[in-house]
């Protein structure tokens, strides 16, 4: 999973990224890329993401999204 959204990451934001990187305070996610990032999320794993849960808390580095993401299934 963890291999797999870092791979998305840096297709989608043209950027090398590590699990605890901060992908929002150093500007890898913006409002269009995160968007994209769902999309793929969803159609991978399956799930639906609601706009309202696409916050900083669940988004903000690798490792944060894989612990999001868990907590879906």
């Amino acid at each position: 999973m963890e291999e797999f959204i870092i791979d998305k990451i840096e297709e989608i934001a043209f950027s090398r990224v590590g699990p605890t990187d901060s992908l929002w305070q150093e500007k890898v996610l913006d409002s269009i890329t995160i968007v994209e990032l769902v999309v793929e999320l969803e159609a991978e794993f399956g799930i639906k993401i609601p706009f309202n849960e696409i916050v900083e808390d669940n988004f903000e580095t690798v490792e944060r999204i894989v612990t999001y993401l868990n907590s879906k299934k």
